[in-house]
């Protein structure tokens, strides 16, 4: 199986072009090539795909082989591929993924290759049922959660995909691998969620480690990053543009209260290709 490796501010995934070939068990092929010792190394596997509603579509899996919604990060990469592979060369670009269908715009550099992209993430879903979240509200807003008889503020938002938001003074101070699976796996969240811990910096400024559902400790979430500028919003923290710091790098968030939607800039790059037994 031919592969690209690829990542956005460190969040990194294998990505299979398939257009060209067919992948029979994506879910047990994402456990194996995402392993960092005994694979290629990867925070879970991209498929680009075909689509019949958009330029292209994404299929994505965590390190654990559960099939993601949407990947903030990754179909930044995706899109990448696709363009300078001359899978899809229209720009703004338009990726069938489990939340729907997104609209990114491609900035390229002096080679013509993308370099960054600026995704609409579309709406954020703040109603708990659809989140989903076990709580009774119209949303779930600072809500005081105990996890490990411990009291956290938690803000529960959508992306297509589920985002707990915790706001701490240090978040270099956080116990993130304690942590984070206890709040992934909490009963509040059916379907799971990923864990973030903020520390505003101004308000146009925020730092945030992430838990990535399936996957563990990542550099980076681009949904995440999202969840984070909106929840921000929410509970009167931050601005509704903002510059948020991850491990891996810098991403630029706005929810726009003209449409309300979140978009998202952030870099792609692609690391290497090469071939894997299937």
């Amino acid at each position: 199986m031919r592969f690209t490796k690829m990542h956005g501010i460190g969040n990194d995934y294998i990505c299979v072009d398939g257009f060209a070939q067919q992948v029979a068990d994506p879910e047990g092929l994402a456990r194996r090539v995402s392993d960092r010792h005994f694979g290629i190394g990867g925070d879970g596997l991209i498929l680009i795909l075909p689509s019949d509603q958009a330029d292209v579509r994404m299929r994505m899996f965590n390190a654990d082989g559960s099939e993601s919604e949407m990947c903030g990060n990754g179909i930044r990469c995706l899109a990448k591929y696709a363009y300078d592979h001359g899978l899809a060369r229209q720009n703004p670009m338009r990726v069938q993924t489990g939340n729907g269908v997104l609209t990114i715009q491609l900035h390229l550099d002096a080679a013509g290759k993308v370099a960054a992209a600026t995704v609409d993430m579309g709406q954020p879903i703040l109603e708990p049922a659809r989140i989903p979240v076990d709580f009774h509200g119209d949303r779930m807003v600072d809500a005081l959660v105990k996890v490990d008889n411990q009291p956290f503020k938690v803000t529960a938002v959508s992306m297509g995909n589920p985002h707990a938001v915790i706001y701490v003074d240090d978040v270099a101070a956080v116990d993130l691998e304690r942590l984070g699976p206890v709040i992934e796996n909490h009963p509040l969240f059916p379907r799971r969620a990923n864990v973030h811990f903020a520390q505003v910096l101004s308000p146009g400024q925020v730092s945030m480690r992430t838990w990535e559902r399936g996957s563990g400790v990542t550099l980076a979430c681009g949904t995440g990053a999202c969840g984070v500028c909106v929840a921000g919003v929410l509970t009167g923290r931050s601005d509704r543009r903002i510059m948020a710091r991850l491990s891996g790098g810098e991403l630029q968030l706005e929810w726009r209260q003209a449409d309300n939607h979140v978009y998202m800039t952030g870099p792609a790059v692609e690391v290497f290709s090469g071939d894997f037994p299937e």
